[in-house]
C-alpha cells in the first residue's frame, strides 16, 4: 500500500494507570469539554486499553499512543514511545 494514500492515525498522550496482563496496559486520557448549556469546562477521562509490545511501561509513566487495527476485543491502540518514566520505588 502506498504511504501517501494512508490516512494520518490519531495520536494521544496519556498516563498509564494499570497493567492488565501480558503486553497490555490501561492508559487514562484526560480532556476538557464545555457544558452544552452553561459552557463551563468539564473534566472528563477516558480509559484506553493499549498494546505494549515490549512490556516497558509501568504505572504512572507518560506515554504516546497511536490508533491501530483491532488487536483483541478491547485493544485498538499501541504504544509508540514512552515520554516520561516514573522513578522506581527503592526497597
Amino acid at each position: 500500500m502506498d504511504s501517501k494514500l494512508r490516512k494520518k492515525r490519531k495520536e494521544i498522550i496519556g498516563v498509564v494507570t494499570g497493567r492488565s496482563g501480558d503486553k497490555t496496559i490501561k492508559v487514562t486520557y484526560a480532556y476538557k469539554i464545555p457544558h452544552s448549556r452553561y459552557l463551563k469546562e468539564i473534566k472528563r477521562e477516558t480509559i484506553i486499553h493499549t498494546h505494549d509490545e515490549k512490556n516497558e511501561c509501568g504505572i504512572g509513566d507518560k506515554v504516546e499512543i497511536m490508533e491501530t487495527r483491532p488487536l483483541s476485543k478491547l485493544k485498538r491502540w499501541r504504544v509508540t514511545r514512552v515520554l516520561e518514566k516514573t522513578p522506581e520505588a527503592s526497597n
